[in-house]
């Protein structure tokens, strides 16, 4: 039969060998491993993930194998411990995020955790197995994004994880589970049917959904495909006339993925990933490094930070209805507000966990502050993370103004967290759920996977 883009995408998924990952790719997944295991611990603790975890054990009884979260003791059924893992994840927006723009490790690790949990002892894949279904996982939701050039901008239509991020799942899982290539296949198209969410639902508690739904649906699409479920082989493909995944897309020209030989570069190899410091929207790190700038700035100039010398402050910033919110109400908002970020970055001097507790979202010095905000769009600063800026002015009452601007924030996929940085984040992360102990031992596992005999024991 004549190869299509739908049926090279399964006989890469199908063929793809653990010897095809190189060294860099091993580094950086497992670096993206650790950090997504590390925010989905601190995201244990959240509201959020709360109401996920008592809607699935209330509403659901099935064979409980699962582990959850930040949970100890607590098991679910696989699908349902992904689901519930997925949310806590991107509950507080800080997992990582790649170019085109997605969060790809929380849309597949939570599934492939379930689904080593699921397996029977004599079919338990090793680490090595885990590791490629990782990566095949993220090489799908990658050339996925690569088919438009819409993908490249902050989106405007759907959220990309609760797309992509459902394939990608779909993808990994089929591969652990060891799925033909005809499976595959049938997974993605019914993947593709299980996709979207809407950008409207940014910024509320209902966008931790998206990855939880995202690694549960692909999950779930793998899993019917494996008992005899059938979708359109076609289903990556540009047909005339009949939409398959182009449907979330208006401009869309797939390629084909070239079954592995030798030697396959992952997107992996030539993109980095992008780390959060502090739990927020992508966009807000770098108006957050670009107002740390100009505080000290302005600390070297009046001696303190002084609120009342300020007159205004200019953001310069991309355009982005649902990132550009003035005065954010909740801690979902806030994790979306150019404005909010900014202000705390100069108020504190730092963004944290705690910038987003009740208390102090409703600062009255925070609030003056933000009266003061002007916002500004210029046309060279686009809305892509790869090209975007920040930059915070403040106008003095004096007459004189200080300037900080940010190009490349640290965590940035072209300035990446170093080794030691990653790990304090981990272990400040887990610290809010786990023991010492515990949390070193997580460190040591997923630092030695290519050596684990059971990748259920992660």
């Amino acid at each position: 039969p004549e190869e299509t883009v739908t049926s090279s995408f399964a006989s890469f998924i199908h063929a793809v060998r653990p010897e095809h990952l190189s060294k860099t790719v091993r580094h950086r997944s497992k670096r993206m491993i650790l950090d997504s295991i590390g925010v989905g611990l601190v995201g244990s603790t959240t509201h959020v993930f709360d109401i996920a975890l008592q809607y699935c054990r209330e509403l659901y009884s099935s064979v409980a194998v699962s582990s959850v979260y930040g949970k100890p003791g607590v098991k679910l059924s696989p699908t349902l411990a992904a689901f519930t893992n997925g949310v806590a994840t991107h509950s507080m927006d800080f997992d990582d995020t790649w170019h085109p723009a997605t969060h790809p490790s929380g849309a597949v690790l939570p599934a492939l955790l379930a689904a080593s949990q699921m397996l029977p002892p004599s079919t338990k894949p090793n680490g090595m197995d885990f590791l490629l279904a990782f990566n095949v996982g993220l090489e799908v939701q990658g050339r996925l994004m690569h088919f438009s050039t819409e993908a490249h901008n902050i989106p405007k239509r759907f959220h990309p994880p609760s797309v992509v991020g459902t394939m990608g799942s779909a993808a990994a899982t089929a591969k652990l589970l060891s799925l033909s290539a005809a499976q595959c296949a049938h997974a993605l198209g019914i993947a593709a049917s299980l996709a979207g969410a809407p950008m409207a639902n940014a910024a509320t508690q209902a966008k931790p959904l998206h990855i939880g739904n995202a690694t549960r649906l692909g999950f779930e699409a793998a899993l019917l495909a494996a008992r005899g479920m059938e979708a359109n082989p076609l289903i990556l493909d540009d047909i005339p006339g009949c939409s398959g995944f182009s449907a979330f897309y208006s401009v869309y020209q797939p390629k084909p993925l070239s079954t592995p030989s030798d030697h396959h570069e992952f997107l992996l190899e030539k993109q980095d990933i992008a780390f959060k410091r502090f739990p927020a929207h992508l966009g807000m790190h770098w108006v957050v490094d670009a107002a740390l700038s100009v505080r000290n700035l302005f600390i070297n100039y009046a001696g303190s930070f002084s609120p009342s010398l300020i007159r205004t402050i200019v953001l310069k910033i991309p355009m982005s209805k649902y990132i550009n919110r003035p005065f954010p109400s909740s801690e979902h908002q806030a994790r979306h507000s150019f404005q909010f970020n900014a202000c705390t970055a100069l108020l504190d001097g730092k963004v944290g966990l705690s910038s987003f507790a009740e208390s102090s979202i409703h600062r009255q010095e925070l609030r003056e502050l933000l009266d003061k905000v002007v916002v500004e769009h210029p046309e060279d600063n686009v809305a892509n993370f790869d090209k975007m800026y920040g930059e915070v002015a403040l106008l003095l009452h004096s007459g004189d103004v200080l300037t900080g601007k940010c190009d490349t924030f640290y965590g940035h996929w072209r300035k990446p967290l170093s080794k030691e940085s990653l790990l304090k984040k981990f272990r400040s992360n887990a610290s809010h759920v786990l023991p010492e102990e515990k949390i070193e031992t997580i460190i040591t596992t997923v630092d030695n996977l290519e050596n684990l005999s059971d990748s259920s024991q992660l």
